[in-house]
């Protein structure tokens, strides 16, 4: 069984906000910092690319300040994005999944009750779901299921070796996190099931959430899978910048 390297990649950030969008219903009068990330698992049989990061014209539209190209910081960790074959999109929300496009040989491994809930239900055009996932975005993973480049995941899958996806609903209907082997123990990518780790710690999760009890129980989940509460890494802290070995310019090595 190879372990794995967790590189986080901070695309775009910091963002500012009230605390209660990272702690809900709390820290109103506080200011709190976020950044935007992707990973990349390193020390396998091949590299495994977590998450898309979005195109330089999605991240002007959007308005993501400091955006670095997510395809020019993989080159920094040696790896070419036109090369990457395996993609896990934790959900697809547009900070997470905008990107495909940036990965033209790469397959996607995506839960299907994430897949069908954004580009089939009727639900995902009302607006407050419309935020989350642009037409581009929407387009683009269609046409990547006609192309048969998207691999469906119904549930917890191993997809590499020491790689594991763990259906992780309530921030996003079909949430997946990825559970991976390192010389630490198992680590878990928990994305945006937590914003923050004191979403995890705390047991209390950002405001962004589609189903509360499935998160809370989601939180029972990935806290058992993971070796110990500091290998559950969340989406968005600015710890995962700032608190880490740097590799490279906007790369630190989580683990």
């Amino acid at each position: 069984m190879p372990t794995y390297q967790i590189h986080a990649l901070k695309y775009g950030g910091p963002v500012s906000s009230s605390g209660a969008f990272l702690m809900w219903q709390r820290d109103w009068d506080k200011t709190a910092q976020r950044n935007y990330y992707l990973w990349c698992l390193t020390g396998g049989p091949r590299p495994v690319v977590v998450d898309t990061g979005l195109s330089p014209a999605q991240a002007a539209a959007r308005g993501v300040p400091d955006y670095d190209h997510p395809a020019e910081m993989l080159t920094r960790l040696g790896i070419q994005a036109d090369q990457v074959e395996l993609v896990i999109l934790t959900h697809l929300h547009f900070d997470h999944a905008g990107g495909v496009g940036l990965f033209p040989e790469a397959r996607f491994f995506v839960q299907r009750s994430e897949y069908d809930f954004w580009t089939k239900n009727p639900m995902a055009g009302r607006p407050v779901f419309q935020f989350f996932l642009d037409q581009a975005t929407r387009e683009a993973l269609v046409g990547l299921e006609a192309a048969g480049r998207l691999v469906f995941l119904e549930g917890d899958a191993e997809v590499a070796p020491g790689v594991e996806c763990l259906l992780a609903p309530g921030h996003s209907p079909g949430l997946q996190a990825v559970a991976i082997e390192t010389e630490r123990g198992r680590a878990v990518l928990g994305s945006d099931s937590g914003h923050v780790f004191e979403n995890f710690s705390q047991d209390w999760p950002s405001s962004l959430v589609v189903d509360q009890v499935a998160l809370l129980r989601t939180y029972d989940k990935l806290r058992d899978r993971a070796a110990s509460l500091d290998l559950l890494f969340p989406g968005h802290d600015r710890r995962l910048a700032e608190d880490y070995p740097s590799v490279a310019k906007g790369v630190t090595r989580l683990v």
